[in-house]
């Protein structure tokens, strides 16, 4: 397989994931609202989503190591598709929550097989890729969230809207399917490496990352519903408070490469949390919806290259296979991505949505506190 061609499906296939996820934020004030729902059961029901994932991603961890990234990546990419209708045609509770679990299974699995998918390109490549690859990720959550709220405001009703973008999906990932890697290879460890005995730092690199993938989370699930219910924004326009995240995290990971090389992933670590954690304080005390999109875009720009350095250090650690070290990461940090917005939910109905968002700027400082640990 040449691998340029492994590149760009690479880069593409993080696309498709970004779109995918990206394409439920503009949904969720429909949802909320369609199902009467208060911010604690919203909040409830979201967990449904963060449970998927993590249920799935140690399994797929070692489903990736035996059967390749290739065959996970396509088959869950495609079952991943299938989700976006069925989340727009929810009538009841139950059926939302059902709807979240097989979103959350089929987007955990996508996310670890085309991250360890990542880390073997990067290998092969021999320079940086990590920061660009989610860069496209984070195009895609610009692209999904912007194309879908566009066709609402044109008027297209939301379950069509949510279809065309499933079949285009799913017609990219079989188009890729041909250019993605073979077989994973896997340096420095045994084919027969127990699965549930990854590095000990794969743990605590997860953990930092559980802070950053929660304000991302809170920008999915939380930042269109902020916007309509706290800076009056109409909810036909409220997901583009998540495009203007996305468009910054993106403009940051799309240059994280060469930052990450000039001054050291310890310091893109630590000015990104400064950056994310500012940005959560803006959006949280100043009452304008104009500074509040200021806020989403500062977030974006912190917390864009905070993952993919976790990620890469994660899937070089020696004695671990790429694909099991970096389920492990993505499990305990995608708690924070999805679990994480339903811990929002229920202090927001203790207290308020904003004080929400200023404990995550809280958890993102001390992740700049303790970025020491990337250059171990």
């Amino acid at each position: 397989m040449a691998l340029p061609a492994a590149r760009r499906a690479t880069r593409l296939i993080f696309l498709v994931s970004g779109m995918g996820m990206s394409t439920w934020a503009p949904m969720v004030p429909y949802a909320k609202a369609r199902l009467g729902l208060d911010d604690a059961q919203l909040g409830l029901a979201l967990l449904a989503f963060g449970g998927g994932s993590m249920l799935s991603m140690p399994f797929v961890g070692w489903l990736a190591h035996r059967l390749g990234n290739r065959t996970v990546i396509v088959v869950s990419g495609l079952l991943m598709c299938a989700a976006l209708p069925a989340l727009a045609l929810v009538s009841s509770v139950s059926a939302l929550v059902a709807a979240l679990l097989y979103f959350g299974v089929m987007l955990g699995a996508v996310d670890v097989a085309m991250n360890a998918h990542a880390v073997d390109v990067e290998r092969l490549d021999g320079g940086r890729l990590m920061s660009g690859f989610h860069g496209l990720f984070s195009v895609g959550g610009l692209t999904g969230a912007a194309l879908i709220s566009g066709l609402l405001a044109a008027g297209v009703s939301l379950p069509l809207a949510a279809s065309l973008i499933a079949v285009c999906l799913a017609m990219l990932v079989l188009w890729l399917r041909t250019d993605l890697l073979d077989d994973a290879p896997v340096p420095d460890a045994s084919p027969k490496a127990p699965l549930g005995m990854p590095h000990a730092l794969a743990w605590l690199l997860g953990l930092l990352c559980f802070a950053s993938f929660l304000a991302e989370g809170a920008m999915l699930d939380w930042s269109a519903v902020f916007l309509r219910d706290f800076r009056g924004v109409p909810a036909v326009s409220a997901g583009f408070g998540y495009a203007c995240f996305s468009v910054a995290m993106a403009l940051g990971r799309l240059f994280g490469d060469r930052f990450v090389g000039r001054y050291g992933p310890e310091w893109a670590v630590r000015i990104g949390a400064a950056f994310a954690a500012g940005g959560f304080l803006l959006v949280s005390c100043v009452s304008s919806a104009a500074i509040s999109l200021l806020g989403f875009v500062l977030i974006g720009l912190g917390a864009s290259n905070i993952v993919p350095v976790m990620f890469s250090a994660a899937g070089r650690l020696p004695g671990t296979p790429p694909a099991i070290a970096i389920a492990t990461a993505t499990t305990l940090g995608y708690a924070g991505l999805l679990s994480g917005p339903a811990l929002i939910g229920f202090v927001a109905h203790v207290s308020s949505l904003p004080m929400a968002f200023v404990g995550v700027a809280a958890l993102l400082v001390l992740v700049g506190l303790s970025a020491r640990i990337v250059k171990r």
